[in-house]
């Protein structure tokens, strides 16, 4: 039976994402109350810019007063979508000190806070939900948190950004270099003004955090995550990875030590073979790649951005929430039990892709080996290309910390005979 007292959303934001959220609860109202148990409505719209056209949102629902709205004694479910870390940290804990369960797709802030939205929502008895932070309509942190709660996660790898993974596909299908690439995603609506927090991979860093955090039960904060960008990555990095077999594209990779006492999180420009499952992910699109004990190899793929397709994560979230309102159940909260170490970057065993320009006589190739030697660090396949007196040597490692490789590159810059480390790119996914 449905009850006749609809359930009250305050919105925080109407953008893109909170434009649609609004415009799907209108048209969806029928089947969300059908699947809820009673209806839905929004309490109020807080924006910043009143005049602004919003779509279907009734102007007397529109307010700049998003405190007011989240104090309100009404309100059973606040969806929180201006991002950043202030006033969002705010509103959200005072949603919770007046009564109201929380939807939220910021990122920044959960990887940021975390822990201490967490224990506010439990303080208070309500729930905190979070899909849409991560891989936008993508459901994974679900099926992470409960599908896969009996399970243990040894490694989630994905590709998590759609700028970015524009931006290299772009690359790699064009022949493009950077900075046409981005300013093709610029001019398409893929990159922001300015699009530091994609291409420099403080956006994946903060989605590999809370992805580490529910993967293996362990508080990660975003300073745990070692974060490289793609603004180095250049033409030739591209066609040597075509050489090889592999593309390039900026991961997020979680990891479990193999003896289980420790998790890495890092996010960087990787090689990776074309054979591999996330080397087929093209345009703006996200994947994640979650290897289990028991359950194996998952992958989960779709568009992770845009307006419709996050607001189908919020919406998902937001249905969730009411069913516990009305039901008087809980939404699962913080799992932090393991209490895992994060291990820093240099101890994450991993392999090279060296580019070197290196002077072309004997013996070059031999000295360069034996740096490698020194250092503990064993080569793969080397391959070499030289005229007039310069060459350029292309160096592919075997597994080994990464602290060793970092050491055996800077050893190398210290050669006579090396003019210049033209790139390293870390290879995985083999």
């Amino acid at each position: 039976m449905v009850r006749t007292r609809p359930l009250k959303v305050a919105l925080l934001g109407c953008g893109v994402v909170g434009s649609q959220v609004a415009r799907l609860m209108t048209t969806h109202a029928d089947d969300l109350a059908a699947r809820i148990g009673a209806p839905v409505e929004l309490a109020g719209v807080a924006v910043r810019r009143p005049g602004k056209a919003r779509g279907t949102v009734a102007a007397e629902l529109i307010t700049t007063d998003a405190a007011g709205l989240v104090a309100r004694g009404d309100v059973d479910v606040v969806v929180e979508l201006i991002g950043g870390l202030e006033p969002a940290r705010a509103l959200i804990n005072s949603a919770f000190e007046n009564g109201a369960s929380v939807v939220t797709a910021n990122k920044a802030l959960l990887a940021e806070d975390g822990p201490a939205l967490h224990a506010a929502a439990e303080k208070h008895g309500a729930d905190l939900y979070f899909e849409a932070s991560v891989a936008g309509a993508i459901p994974l942190l679900r099926p992470l948190r409960e599908s896969l709660a009996g399970d243990t996660v040894n490694r989630v790898l994905g590709i998590v950004n759609g700028t970015t993974n524009f931006i290299l596909d772009r690359m790699e299908s064009s022949g493009a270099g950077y900075g046409e690439a981005l300013e093709e995603a610029t001019a398409l609506g893929y990159a922001e003004a300015d699009p530091t927090a994609d291409v420099e991979g403080f956006d994946a860093a903060a989605k590999a955090a809370i992805l580490a955090g529910i993967a293996f039960h362990t508080r990660v904060r975003l300073d745990d995550v070692h974060r490289e960008g793609i603004t180095e990555v250049t033409a030739a990095d591209i066609a040597s990875a075509r050489q090889m077999g592999c593309t390039v594209k900026l991961l997020a990779i979680c990891e479990r030590a193999e003896d289980g006492r420790s998790v890495t999180a890092r996010v960087h420009p990787a090689m990776i073979p074309l054979s591999h499952p996330l080397a087929s992910v093209r345009e703006a699109y996200n994947a994640v790649f979650v290897e289990a004990d028991a359950a194996g190899q998952l992958m989960f793929y779709g568009p992770g951005a845009g307006g419709a397709p996050t607001a189908s994560a919020v919406l998902g979230d937001l249905v969730a929430a009411c069913r516990n309102r009305l039901g008087g159940g809980r939404g699962p909260g913080e799992s932090a039990y393991a209490r895992l170490p994060v291990s820093p970057m240099g101890e994450v065993v991993t392999r090279y892709h060296i580019s070197l320009d290196v002077v072309d006589k004997p013996g070059v190739l031999a000295q360069c080996a034996m740096v490698f030697a020194d250092h503990g660090v064993s080569i793969d396949t080397v391959r070499q290309t030289g005229k007039d007196g310069e060459a350029q040597l292309v160096v592919v490692t075997h597994r080994a910390p990464d602290a060793a490789l970092s050491a055996t590159v800077d050893a190398l810059r210290g050669l006579d005979t090396v003019h210049g480390v033209a790139s390293t790119m870390r290879v995985e996914g083999e």
